[in-house]
This record gives C-alpha cells, structure tokens and sequence, in this order.
C-alpha cells in the first residue's frame, strides 16, 4: 500500500473533476477513509479503478451485485449513509428489485461486517456504525414495500430474549409485508410476554416468528418456544436465524410464513372455539 494522498490529487490523476471524483469516493466506486477531516485514497485504489472502469449507459439489471455489495460495506464500515444510499440507488437504477436490495445487499454485507469483526479485523465502533447506517437504509426503504389490498395473514417478529440483534427481523418483516402479510417486529430481545401481547393486538390466530442470531441464546429458545406454545394455542409458533441456520434461505422464509399465515387465517381463535363449545 502507498502513500495515501487527498481526494483533489486523486481527481487530477484521474484527470476528472474533483466532483467527480467525490462522487467516485460517495458511491464506494473508490474506496477512502477520512483523515482529518479530508478524503484519503491509496494511489493502488487508482489504479484498480482505472483497469475496471464501469461503463456508462449499462442495461437494466447488468450491473453485478457483488460489485454494489462490496461497495455498500465499504461505506457502512464508513458510517456513509449518503453514499450508501447512493449505492443502494445505483442498484435500483441497474433493475435490482427493494426485495433483492435487502436480501443481496444490505443483509450479505451486515454478515460480512459481523464477520469480519467476529475475525478482529473490524472494531466493534466499526461494525456498530455499519449497523447503524444499514437500519436508516431500511427505513428508506420500507415504503417500496407497502402493499395494497387485503392482508394475507398476520405476523409476529421478534428475536429470542438475550439476542440484542433487530437488523434481522426489520429485514424480513419488509419482505413480508411486501408478500402481502400483516407483521408486527418487536425487535430485539424480546421475552415471551412481549410475542403473546403482541399477538393479542395485531389479533389471533397469527404467526409467531422467534429469530436467534446470537448462538449464546440457543439454550433458552427450547423453552421459550414451548412457552408461547402453551399460551399461543390457536398461532403458529417458529423459529429460525442464522444461529440455527447459518444458510438461511430468504425466499424459503417468506414462502413459509406465507404458507402459515394463509392457514392460520383461515382457523378460529382459540377464544371463538371456547364460545362455541359453551365454555
């Protein structure tokens, strides 16, 4: 690695606009960090842009998602929210769909993140900065996902008690609501009164989902799962996360929470089939 030198000399070296080149930096197209206050790039980072330029006026959908992805990390890492949102546009603008944005862009990368902090070669501000940026990414994006029309079923997110991770289920509650389901996300570090309070308002029978990310909580989902059971006897009652399944199959999730709620809706509460047999 070489001397680093300031955006402006970059720009030059490039022969482009200092604009441009500030443009290059806020998209994650040139990697940079701040020092100082000023944008600082390694010459080497110069001259990789210059063998893999991105050509202008690509067609819909061409450009990879693995270049936008390892540009999006690049600037959470940063704590960037403008450019990652300018790189999350740039996906857009190329044919990647909201859903595709969350699932191959914003969660491999959080992963990346976290791994890589798991490994020590991130800090924790670092990968706590990430994580900040990625939760204002989704709120912008959570709009796309609104849907017209009647619901599907109803849902209930939230992760295990212990688990301080919320990123995972504001992900996956956009990709239901997109998939035309009613969902209430608790967030992180949710006890099994917070899901039976929770069901009770967005109304029963519905679907509980307990996600686990943190494997250190694996030992009390057993019991928590058997808890809401036990309260919860007209829902569904699941669990899954990367801490039971690292290769969590997004698509495969929805289908099934899809599968669920369709079947629960169709059930009476367990309070109506309490009325009917006169008790």
């Amino acid at each position: 690695m070489g001397d680093q030198i300031g955006l402006r000399a970059a720009a030059d070296q490039l022969g482009v606009h200092y604009m441009t080149a500030y443009r290059y930096v806020r998209s994650g197209r040139l990697p940079a960090s701040k020092v100082d206050g000023e944008w600082m790039i390694d010459p080497d980072d110069l001259v990789r842009l210059r063998e893999r330029p991105m050509p202008a006026g690509r067609p819909v959908g061409a450009a990879p998602r693995t270049v936008h992805r390892e540009r999006l990390e690049a600037r959470l890492i940063a704590g960037d929210e403008v450019g990652s949102w300018g790189v999350v546009e740039a996906a857009l603008g190329s044919g990647a769909t909201p859903a595709e944005v969350l699932g191959e862009l914003i969660g491999p990368a959080l992963t990346s993140i976290g791994a890589r902090w798991a490994a020590g070669e991130l800090s924790i501000a670092d990968e706590h900065r990430g994580s900040a940026v990625a939760h204002r990414l989704i709120a912008r994006l959570g709009p796309r996902f609104a849907r017209p029309g009647r619901r599907r079923g109803r849902v209930v997110l939230g992760s295990a008690p212990g688990d301080q991770h919320s990123l995972p289920t504001a992900i996956l509650s956009d990709l239901l609501r997109g998939a035309g389901l009613e969902v209430v996300d608790l967030g992180a570090d949710c006890p099994a009164g917070s899901f039976v309070d929770a069901a009770d308002v967005v109304g029963r029978p519905c679907v509980i989902g307990v996600c686990v990310t943190a494997p250190e909580v694996l030992p009390v989902v057993p019991e928590l799962l058997d808890e809401l059971r036990r309260d919860l006897e007209d829902c569904e009652v699941i669990a899954g996360g990367g801490a039971i399944d690292p290769d969590v199959d997004l698509d495969a999730t929805v289908d099934r929470f899809v599968t669920l709620a369709s079947r629960a809706r169709a059930l009476p509460s367990s309070r109506d089939r309490g009325l009917g047999s006169g008790a």
